[in-house]
């Protein structure tokens, strides 16, 4: 097609789009490029997520595990819609529902996409379809055979290769004209799905009007279907073409952010609320980027199970102009048990509640809060009706009508005689819970409150190292918990009655304290009647009696427990761990090595259901290495911790040598901040310079048995950052007080290059303040002491480093609040490059860095 005459049809068909969109569609976007609602022209804030059950792995883990998938969808809009989710976003896998030539193919992941988008329709969840995914439907298992054209062109070829261009075109128009056979309506129709992204995540390449050429093609295709709606296209994905999508004809543009990075192969731990303070966006000096909107179709603090993130995200985007948010991706409940869809993200109610209640904070917030500035971390930590805590994992949301928490708080509501909404895990001044699940309270009417309680969730593995399917990471557990509610207003000894199809538990609070177990459940004033509350009611888009919760995974007896890293000789320590699915009988004992003799054992005290502890005496605790295991004993069946292995440990003929270790350190012995040997495989590492020999690596030490973290560049230039951060809030824990008056730390290190330089090492508190210290090194490995008063107030990196590379790579913090060792999360090491001789070879190595009295 000529370019004039594509030029002719795209303005005919933005016309058509100007007319009908204001009259016929749920949402427009203005002259200045804000969404607003058409019937009363109020801007549009919607919060969401991903969540792909009817393609690639989530629709095979699903057969897999012989679940009905349509239940599946049942049950997990059911959730979405209770933690505020009113927004739905996905890629669909084109390479699924096509075939090499672009037409639709209508077979079960189509018909599986048809009943999602029907099931999300009755849950009032507006949609954004992404109409291409671009890729293979593999992960994280191996790409299946398709016959699908991004199968045969790539995502490489899609925006240059004629034939996969015109492929597109066919199939965009078959997509949009596709009837929905549970809702009646066509996708280009369908009042629900108010906008389209044309493609998921582009590599552009060639020149740039080739681009703008391309995009201006989907386009005419989903006009040329009778698509009247919003048309999105990814500008973040590839910088440099941003100029060439902004000169496009379309009416906003897509953005992502990972501000964690992505799979680290375990939690990350440590304080990245620096990292979701500020989203950056570069394109504002390009003209036709302006008065077009803004959505975000991918998000997450990826490997992060911290409760405090999201809505410290929702606010950064609110200030950014963001109106549509979805995070990436909400896990099905028939395979969250493992994680496995997609190992780096987490979040589901029943397997993950804290993160979920912060999701709900993070949603309303964003609906709610106005659009301003709320300054720097750590002075936005609270920000309107809501605050975040990264020392408390907590988020929390306060106002009259709604009182949500992610963790246990001692926050008072607002206003407890207006309350009509209570969401929470653990405790508060309301409602008193001993369980680890998420729980519910809405008030129906003066006197009757509807309580949801999900059954237990206790995390046993990494949720984010390797996934299997066979790989328990989060265990599910229905038990009776005590809960207290303090309500006014249905007093101190309400009645409690079971609705959720399969429960006819009742009960009367004392006091008002109970017993509960899972289910949903009517709250009722002592003498009041709630005979109108039937099974058929809906409150909001919620059935009244409505509950659905995963059934355990695993029967076995299994103890979770991580070993402090450092404890003093000579002080008694307390060993804490979870241990499920064992009986009220059975024993539960510390066994600890001793340099001389048997072993000792200790039984453990269950302080809950599944906390039990126990305290190693003093006498025990010597210099060198504490070795111990947990015994659970059923009967005649013992299993020994670490492994799960059978057999009675102090049995002389035990064999297995698998032990939990401590190291105990000397009184007022040394403290490792940074072992390169012991810590690269949870270090964060940074460099903008890759090859071989280069970047940032670790390497032999001096000595055998040693590494050296190393940072090195063959030819420096201009703000060319190379470094490490570390957590070491763990390192710490165990030996304060003791180590809280240490004065310097000790620094191994050398240059590599044969020449004298510099090197930053800083260290960060809980509150995000750092204080650096730029120390002279030569070529030769020396122990060099800096003293802690030469740390000075200073930036830190974002790392992981976040994505969309064009996030800020340096934070600074409103404020500083004094270095002390007691507040110690992270360590920074950086290179110093020198600016006024570019073009030298750099390079460093360190060893250690150790705390010293």
């Amino acid at each position: 097609m000529k370019p004039f005459i594509l030029a002719l049809l795209l303005l005919l068909l933005f016309c058509t789009y100007k007319t009908q969109a204001q009259t016929t569609n749920l949402m427009y976007i203005d002259s200045q490029g804000r969404m607003r609602w058409t019937k009363d022209k109020t801007e549009v804030y919607l919060f969401g997520v991903n969540y792909t059950v009817p393609f690639a792995y989530g629709y095979r883990s699903m057969k897999a595990l012989n679940k009905d998938i349509e239940k599946e969808i049942d049950e997990d809009t059911y959730h979405m819609a209770r933690i505020g989710v009113d927004a739905f976003r996905v890629h669909i896998w084109d390479t699924e529902i096509s075939d090499s030539t672009g037409n639709l193919i209508d077979n079960e992941h189509l018909k599986l996409f048809d009943y999602l988008l029907y099931r999300l329709k009755q849950r009032n969840v507006k949609i954004i379809i992404t109409l291409e995914a671009f890729y293979g439907d593999g992960y994280p298992q191996k790409d299946l055979k398709s016959n699908g054209f991004s199968a045969v062109y790539g995502k490489e070829h899609a925006g240059t290769n004629e034939t996969a261009i015109k492929a597109q075109e066919k199939y965009i128009n078959q997509l949009l004209l596709h009837v929905n056979p549970y809702t009646k309506a066509s996708y280009k129709d369908e009042p629900f799905i108010i906008a389209a992204e044309l493609n998921n995540e582009p590599a552009h390449n060639g020149p740039k009007s080739g681009v703008t050429a391309y995009i201006n093609r989907l386009i005419a295709a989903a006009r040329g279907a009778g698509w009247t709606k919003p048309l999105f296209y990814n500008i973040s994905q590839n910088p440099f073409y941003a100029d060439a999508v902004a000169k496009s004809g379309v009416n906003g543009f897509s953005f992502q952010w990972y501000p964690t990075g992505l799979v680290a192969g375990h939690e990350q731990k440590g304080n990245f609320l620096p990292n979701v303070d500020r989203y950056h966006i570069p394109f504002d000096t390009i003209p036709e980027f302006k008065n077009k909107a803004r959505m975000v179709y991918e998000f997450d603090a990826a490997d992060v199970l911290q409760s405090c993130i999201y809505p410290a995200v929702a606010r950064s985007f609110k200030q950014a102009g963001f109106q549509w948010i979805t995070q990436f991706a909400y896990d099905p409940m028939g395979n969250a048990y493992a994680n496995t869809e997609y190992q780096t993200h987490y979040l589901n109610l029943a397997y993950t509640p804290p993160k979920a209640i912060s999701y709900l904070i993070a949603s309303r917030a964003f609906h709610l809060m106005p659009r301003k500035d709320y300054g720097t971390y750590p002075a936005d930590s609270i920000f309107d009706a809501y605050h975040v805590s990264y020392n408390a994992n907590m988020s929390e949301m306060n106002t009259p009508d709604e009182f949500y928490y992610s963790g246990t708080t001692t926050t008072a509501p607002s206003n407890p005689a207006k309350l009509q909404h209570i969401a929470g895990v653990g405790s508060s001044p309301i409602i008193n819970y001993k369980g680890y699940g998420a729980y519910f309270a809405d008030k129906l009417e003066n006197d009757v409150w509807r309580l949801e309680v999900m059954p237990d969730a206790i995390t046993v593995r990494d949720p984010f190292a390797k996934p299997s399917p066979q790989r328990e990471v989060v265990h599910i557990q229905w038990a009776d918990q005590s809960m207290q509610i303090s309500l006014n207003d249905i007093g101190n000894d309400f009645d409690i009655k079971a609705i959720n199809i399969g429960n006819a538990y009742t009960t009367t609070a004392t006091n008002g304290s109970f017993t509960i177990k899972p289910g949903t459940y009517l709250l009722i004033k002592k003498g009041h009647s709630a005979a109108k509350w039937t099974a058929d009611k809906m409150v909001g888009y919620l059935g009244l009696n409505e509950f659905v919760a995963p059934q355990p995974f695993s029967h076995e007896p299994f103890v979770r427990h991580t070993p402090p890293v450092e404890v003093t000789a000579g002080k008694a320590i307390t060993i804490n761990a979870k241990v499920i699915n064992i009986g009220t009988d059975d024993k539960v004992t510390l066994i600890v090595g001793r340099a001389y003799g048997r072993p000792m054992t200790i039984p453990m005290t269950a302080n809950t259901v599944y906390d039990y502890s126990a305290t190693v005496p003093a006498e025990l605790v010597t210099s060198g290495t504490l070795s111990y295991t947990i015994q659970v004993q059923q009967h005649d069946k013992y299993l020994s911790f670490p492994g799960g292995h059978e057999g009675d440990p102090t049995a002389w003929d035990y064999l297995n040598t698998d032990s939990w270790q401590t190291f105990v350190a000397a009184p007022d012995g040394n403290l490792s901040l940074f072992n390169a040997t012991a810590d690269r495989e949870f270090a964060n590492t940074f460099s903008m310079s890759y090859g071989r020999g280069t970047g940032a690596q670790f390497i032999s030490g001096e000595q055998t048995g040693q590494l050296a973290f190393k940072a090195s560049v063959q030819s420096t230039r201009k703000s060319q950052e190379m470094g490490l951060q570390l957590y070491i809030g763990g390192k710490l824990k165990d030996r304060l007080p003791e180590v809280a008056n240490y004065s310097k730390v000790t620094l191994r290190a050398r240059m590599q290059t044969g020449e004298a330089g510099k090197l930053r090492i800083a260290l960060i508190t809980n509150d995000a303040s750092s204080y650096a210290a730029y120390i002279d090194l030569t070529d030769q490995y020396k122990d060099i002491e800096i003293p802690l008063s030469a740390f000075k107030p200073d930036s830190l990196l974002s790392l992981p480093r976040p994505y969309p590379g064009f996030q800020a790579l340096w934070f600074k913090p409103a404020s500083y609040s004094g270095l002390s060792v007691q507040k110690l999360d992270k360590l920074e090491i950086t290179t110093v490059n020198d600016a006024d001789e570019p073009g030298k070879p750099y390079g460093v190595e360190v060893e250690s860095v150790l705390l010293e009295k």
